[in-house]
Order: structure tokens, then sequence, then C-alpha cells
């Protein structure tokens, strides 16, 4: 057994079972060790920024870690943008990175570079193997790592001499902390306060927002106690038996205009909010005058078991309000826009679906009609860093390949990974991937104005507009291996859509909007 062995009979040992790759020549004992662990399922991605967003969409549906296999710090950094939206998911990965042999750093090779310093920013836990003896004990850490709470990811840098140099290390099982429920007399001053307030809200975010979560913060609700959750919310459960809270505004003075007169806000799995960017002359922190806010569940902590208590305590009913099934009726006409593309995504979702979500402007055309859709659930843009939406739908299909999975994009955010589709083809994985294609960056339209910049000339708009040429998305999606359509009117989405929804396998359907 070499030292590439060691380290897939630890990982498999740990129910580390999937790997998400783009390897070269450092990584190649760990490809020829798979051949030799069938337990471990390899999937290539033509970009480590499928990769690794691929991971996150794994580790959020699958409740593990994934592993990535990336070709040193180059390989690595392609992957960054998936893997900082990940930290901020809380996604527990398991990064293995390539490196060249320990003898042959000193001579700095073409593709030496400082991975440790690299790693580093998006990483909970980060160590290199410096020999085959090693790998087994720093895999089994960097798992538990990983897994926090409240988990993340984590690199494990695998030099190739420690790869192929032989080894009698046995697999460690690593030890996975508990996420302990907050203490009681937490639970008894957060309901006091929530008594004594005159307009209380509670947040919540992370593991809040999961299906029993949220019915433990509908019990609140049920007592009289305004929910919110984060504004982008890593898995959360949505449509028809499930619990809407109300969600934070995404620009900071709607929200404040949404929390005007709130006297006590309360945090259950997430922190104090603030505004994605800073504008001229408006506040960064988004919590009213005046109010206070009591940390009462940390992300590392048990926020069901804390909503749970805090419900008992204050006396709340045993059951809160849910949204009912209730699907349009009628199939849409006319204009395609995010609003006709919604009725029709609710009238056609089946049940247990999940959305993998970097739509932009488009989320909210879908989100609202989706509220009485039939129970999904939905993975959002956590970090904010697009072009996450086709690498999440690729690994959320291989977590659960009995869901079907919707990604939902837009198109500048689309063309960031669009090399996601030939992975979806490749393992004919149940995903359709809806691109919705204004040919513009319109959030960044609006945000030019926000931030004081004013409109966009001639010069400027050359930075902002993604027409001339138009991307041809349909012939993009075949020539990766994925039937397309377009759609230019709501009647034809429709067809499309429902059609995709009615059988197993990849599809894709370009929406021209309006």
């Amino acid at each position: 057994m070499n030292g590439a062995d060691a380290l897939l009979s630890t990982l498999v040992a740990n129910d580390v079972t999937a790997c998400f790759a783009n390897p070269g020549t450092s990584e190649m004992q760990f490809v020829a060790a798979l051949d030799r662990q069938p337990q471990m399922r390899p999937v290539l991605c033509l970009f480590e920024g499928v990769a690794t967003g691929a991971a996150d969409g794994y580790g959020r549906m699958a409740d593990k870690p994934a592993c990535t296999l990336l070709h040193l710090g180059p390989g690595y950094g392609n992957g960054v943008a998936n893997l900082h939206n990940a930290r901020r998911a809380f996604t527990p990965i398991v990064n293995v990175i390539g490196d060249h042999a320990t003898y042959h750093r000193q001579y700095d090779a073409p593709l030496n570079s400082d991975i440790a310093t690299l790693v580093k920013p998006n990483s909970l836990w980060a160590q290199s193997a410096e020999s085959p003896d090693d790998v087994p004990a720093l895999a089994a850490e960097a798992v538990a790592a990983s897994y926090g709470p409240p988990g993340g990811p984590v690199s494990l840098i695998l030099p190739a001499d420690s790869a192929w140099l032989q080894t009698a290390a046995a697999p460690v099982i690593a030890q996975r902390a508990v996420r302990p429920a907050p203490a009681e007399a937490a639970v008894g001053a957060a309901a006091t306060a929530l008594r004594k307030a005159a307009k209380p809200v509670v947040l919540i975010g992370g593991q809040a927002c999961r299906a029993e979560g949220l019915a433990q913060a509908a019990r609140l609700a049920a007592h009289g106690v305004r929910v919110i959750s984060d504004t982008f919310v890593a898995r959360q459960a949505r449509g028809a038996g499930h619990f809407a809270p109300a969600r934070m505004q995404y620009f900071g003075e709607m929200a404040l205009q949404d929390l005007d007169g709130v006297d006590l806000m309360v945090l259950v799995g997430t922190v104090t909010p603030v505004a994605f960017f800073a504008y001229p002359d408006r506040p960064s922190v988004l919590v009213p005058d005046g109010c206070e806010v009591l940390d009462f569940v940390g992300r590392a902590e048990d926020a069901v078991a804390g909503l749970s208590a805090l419900a008992d305590a204050l006396g709340a009913p045993a059951q809160g309000p849910v949204q009912p099934l209730k699907r349009p009726d009628a199939a849409p006409t006319g204009a395609l826009t995010p609003q006709s593309a919604g009725q029709s995504v609710a009238r056609h979702l089946p049940e247990g679906a999940i959305i993998c979500d970097d739509s932009v402007t488009s989320g909210g055309g879908i989100a609202v009609p989706a509220m009485t859709a039939a129970p999904h659930e939905v993975l959002a843009l956590t970090g904010g860093a697009i072009g996450i939406g086709l690498p999440l739908a690729v690994g959320a299909a291989v977590a659960a390949p009995d869901r079907k999975v919707l990604s939902l994009n837009g198109d500048g955010a689309g063309m960031y990974t669009v090399q996601a589709l030939w992975t979806i083809a490749r393992e004919n994985l149940d995903v359709t991937a809806v691109v919705f294609a204004n040919n513009t960056y319109r959030i960044l339209n609006i945000e030019m104005t926000r931030t004081g910049a004013g409109q966009a000339g001639p010069s400027a708009s050359k930075l902002l507009d993604l027409g001339d040429p138009n991307i041809d998305w349909v012939s993009l999606a075949k020539g990766l291996g994925v039937p397309a359509v377009r759609c230019t009117t709501a009647e034809e989405f429709e067809t499309a859509f429902a059609a995709a929804m009615a059988q197993r396998g990849p599809m894709f359907i370009e929406a021209a909007i309006r």
C-alpha cells in the first residue's frame, strides 16, 4: 500500500465516497489508487470551479464531505470562488491538493507555488502530508475538521512522493464533534427578552432553515413572534407543508425599512446582518437604531434544539403555520418573464426537488409562486460569487440521485462554469438547467446607480452588456452533450419545462426573458 492507497482507504472508512476531480501529473498516484478503491466514486470536472462547487452541492445535500482532487496551487486557485461560497455555506469539503515531491520543491519548477498560503483563507484546517506514514492520521483530522461544527472546507496537501512511497499505516477513524444545545440559562434569557420587547424579531439562518428548524420557528410565529431568515441560505425547505419565514431584504435600505421599529433581534444560527456592499451615506449594519441584538444560538450550536426550547419556554403552540399546496391553475401565456417562468415552475416542480439557485435578478419571479409549490429544497448563493448554480446541481444530483434537480442561472453566472454541463451529460444526472438570458449583467446595471457612479455610458456599457454577439446557449449545451431548447414565450417555456420535469436525465432550457 502506498500513500495514495492509505488516503483513499481512510477517506472511505470515514464515509467520504465521492471525489470531484480535475487531476494533473502530481495526482496520478491518487488516480491509479481509485481502481483499487471502488467505493469511491470519481467524477471528472473540466474546470476546478465546477469540482469545488459540486463538492459544495454534495456536502449540503449529503450532510457529509466529498473530496476534491486539485492540481497544485493553480488548480486550487481555479476553484477558489466556489470554495468561498462553500465556506459561507459551512459545507464540509475535503480538498486534496497535489504538490511536487518534497525533494523537488527546492528547484522551484514552473508549477511550484506556496500552496499553504493559497489555501489558508478558505480552509478551516490545512496540513501537508510530508511522508506517507502521516497520511491516514492527517486525512482523519481533515474529515473531522470539515464537520466543524459549523463545518467548512479543509485542505490536505499531498506531495507526490508521499503518494507513491509505501506505508504500513492503517486507516484512522475521525472523531466528530457534536453540536451542543444552548444552555438553559440562554434559553431563559431569550424568552425573557422576547416577553419584554415591544416589537421583536427572530433572525434565523443555517441549520435553523432546514425543515426541522422551520417547524420549530413556526411555533414562534404562531406565538406572535415575527421570524425572518437570512437573505441567502445554504439549504432551506420550501413549498407546501413548510413554514415560510420572511426573508431579510437584499438591499440595505429596504431591509431597514422592513425592520423599522424593531427593538429586539434574536439571532439563531446566524450573526448580525450587514449590507452586501457599502454605499455612500448608507449604513453597513442592518439593525435599526435602538434595537438590542441577542446572540441566542451560535452557528456551532444546535439551532433546532434551541428553537424548540425557546418555543417551549414561551408556551408556544405545538405547531405553527405552514404553506398550503396551491399550484397556479392556468398555464401562463404571452411574454416570457421570470414571473411567467415562475408560474410554470410552481405548476410542474415535483415533490422533493432540489433547486440550485444562481438566478440573480430573475430569482424573485421564481421564489414567490414556488412558496406554495410541491415541497422542495433550495440551495442558495451563500457567498455572492456567481457561477455556482450548475456545479451545485452536479453535486446535489450525485448526493441525491432519486430527486429531480433544477439549476436556475443568470446568463452571466452560467458562463462562469458552463463546463458543468459536460459533467451532467457524462454522469447522466437528473438535472434540468435553466438559463435566464437577458444578455446583460442586470444586477450591475442596478448597482451602477446605487453606488452613486451614475448611468452607464458607451464605454461603461461594454462591461455590463452580454450581447454583440448574443450567447448561443442551445449550441453550447448541445456541444457539451445536453439536449437543449430555446424558449421565447411563456407557452414555449411551459411546454419545455413540463416535459423536462416528466422525464429523467439531463435537459437544458434557455429562457430568453424580457
